[in-house]
C-alpha cells in the first residue's frame, strides 16, 4: 500500500510562492499593469475555464495539446484550463465587445495551466500580464506594442533589456514562391529552426542560397536590416520586409534606448502568427540571455477565423521577470507592543511602515521583534532598530 505523499509536495512544474516573494510579485503585476493602463489598454478579466469549443477556435487551436480538459459536471460538455490569455481576449473582443470602436486597446493579468512544461520554460502554472491592440493592421501597431512592453518592464528596472524581432511568414513567403510545400516544406522548418544551414540549403533547392543568407542575416537591427536589403526577394515576402523596415524606423524614433535584434528565420513559439513577431530578453542578447524569455507577442487574427480581425499584442511571464529584478528592500517593518497608542500606528502606516500588532505582552520586546522579523519596535512612540 503506497504511503500518502507529503503535504508539502506538489505536482511537477507548481510551486509555492513564498513571502516575500509573493508581495514583491503582486507588485510588479500592479506597476506593469499601471503603465499599460497609462498608455490607454483597458483592462478585462476571463474565466479560468471555457468551453473547448471556444478556448480553442482561432488562435487557441495552437494550444490545444497543452491545455488540461475535463467534462463540466453541470453542462456534461468538455471544458479546458486556459493555457494561454491571448486567445480569451480575442473571443471577449469579437463577442462581448463586438460593437466597441476600433482599435480596441485590452490589458489582462492572470495565471494560466499547461500540461507540461519546457526545457526552456518548466513551470507549468505560470503568471502573465499582457496587452492585445485589436483591429489595427498598420505598422503603427506593431511599433507601439513593442514600445509599450519596452516601457513596463523598463519601468521595472529589467537590466539590459532587449527585444528580438521576427518574420514568422517570411520563410513561408520564399516556399510558397519556389514551390515548397508538404513533407520539404515541415523538413526546411525543422532545419532553419535548428539553424542549420547546410541542411536548409540542401532542402530549399533553388532557394537554397537565398535562405542560407537569411539564416546569416540575423543580428542587430541595422545589420540585419541592411543584409535583408541586399537579397532578391519574392514579391510577398519583400512586402514583409518593407513592414520590419517601417517598424525598425517607428522604434527608432519612439524607443530609440531599446536594443532591437533582428532574426529573420525564427518560427518556434509563433506557429499562429500572421505577420511580425517578438520576444523580450534581459541580460544579453536572444542568444546569450541568461534569463530567458520575459515575454513575446507579435500579429495574430483575433476572433472567430470566420470573422477574425487583424490584432497583435504581447504576454509578458512574471516567473521570468522577477528573476531579473534586482534585489528589493525589504519594508521596514515595526513591531507595536500591546498598549500603544493606535493613532501613532496609523501615522506610521501612512509613512509606509508596515506594523505589526503584538497580542500579547513580552518581557522583550526587542528580541521579540527580532523573532518575529520585524526591524523596529514602538518605543516611546518612535520606531527604534533592534539590529
Amino acid at each position: 500500500m503506497s504511503e500518502a505523499p507529503h503535504p508539502a509536495l506538489l505536482p511537477t512544474g507548481m510551486h509555492d510562492l513564498l513571502p516575500p516573494e509573493a508581495e514583491i510579485e503582486a507588485a510588479v503585476v500592479a506597476q506593469l499593469m499601471a503603465t499599460l493602463r497609462a498608455h490607454g489598454y483597458e483592462r478585462v478579466k476571463p474565466p479560468l475555464v471555457e468551453f473547448e469549443e471556444t478556448l480553442f477556435s482561432g488562435a487557441g487551436a495552437a494550444m490545444a495539446t497543452s491545455t488540461f480538459r475535463m467534462m463540466d459536471p453541470v453542462s456534461h460538455r468538455m471544458i479546458g484550463v486556459r493555457a494561454d490569455m491571448t486567445p480569451q481576449i480575442g473571443r471577449i473582443a469579437a463577442t462581448r465587445l463586438g460593437n466597441a470602436p476600433r482599435p480596441l486597446r485590452l490589458s489582462y493579468a492572470g495565471q494560466v495551466l499547461r500540461v507540461r512544461g519546457s526545457e526552456i520554460r518548466p513551470e507549468r502554472q505560470v503568471g502573465q500580464v499582457g496587452a492585445e491592440l485589436i483591429g489595427a493592421a498598420a505598422p503603427a501597431a506593431d511599433v507601439e506594442v513593442i514600445a509599450v512592453a519596452g516601457e513596463a518592464l523598463a519601468a521595472l528596472g529589467v537590466p539590459h533589456l532587449s527585444v528580438d524581432i521576427t518574420l514568422p511568414t517570411l520563410v513561408p513567403a520564399i516556399g510558397e514562391a519556389y514551390g515548397m510545400g508538404g513533407g520539404c516544406a515541415a523538413a526546411l522548418r525543422v532545419a532553419l529552426d535548428r539553424k542549420d544551414a547546410a541542411a536548409a540549403a540542401s532542402l530549399a533547392g533553388k532557394a537554397g542560397k537565398l535562405l542560407e543568407r537569411l539564416l546569416l542575416a540575423a543580428g542587430p537591427a541595422a545589420a540585419a536590416r541592411a543584409a535583408l536589403d541586399r537579397l532578391d526577394l519574392p514579391a510577398r515576402a519583400r512586402a514583409e520586409r518593407a513592414r520590419l523596415a517601417v517598424v525598425l524606423d517607428g522604434l527608432t524614433a519612439v524607443a530609440p534606448e531599446l536594443k532591437v535584434t533582428v532574426d529573420p528565420v525564427e518560427n518556434r513559439g509563433f506557429e499562429y502568427h500572421t505577420g511580425i513577431s517578438f520576444t523580450f530578453f534581459a541580460g544579453g542578447s536572444a542568444a546569450h540571455g541568461p534569463f530567458g524569455e520575459l515575454g513575446r507577442g507579435g500579429r495574430y487574427d483575433a476572433g472567430d477565423p470566420r470573422a477574425s480581425e487583424p490584432a497583435t499584442g504581447f504576454t509578458l511571464y512574471t516567473d521570468t521577470i522577477l528573476r531579473t529584478l534586482p534585489e528589493v528592500r525589504a519594508p521596514r517593518r515595526l513591531l507595536v507592543p500591546l498598549g500603544a497608542k493606535r493613532g501613532r500606528a496609523d501615522a506610521l502606516r501612512a509613512a509606509g511602515w508596515v506594523t505589526v500588532a503584538a497580542l500579547a505582552s513580552v518581557g522583550d520586546w526587542r528580541g521579540e521583534a527580532r523573532r518575529l522579523g520585524c526591524s523596529h519596535v514602538l518605543e516611546a512612540d518612535d520606531p527604534v532598530a533592534v539590529g
